[in-house]
């Protein structure tokens, strides 16, 4: 099940840097492809604002 990321998200970028399979997209709030994620956590794990949750 692939992680999203809440409207919570401020777009810092940490999580992009974290992400081994290269799934987040930048925006106004990012975005995870569902297809790309690997469900590692990586990035809900460095998260400064909690804004990224399992589906």
């Amino acid at each position: 099940m692939a992680y999203v990321i809440s409207d919570d998200c401020t777009a810092c970028g940490t999580c992009m840097d974290e992400c081994p399979s290269e799934a987040i997209k930048e925006g106004d709030i990012y975005v995870i492809d569902a297809d790309a994620c690997i469900d590692c956590g990586a990035c809900a794990d460095v998260c400064p604002v909690e804004a990224i949750s399992a589906a």
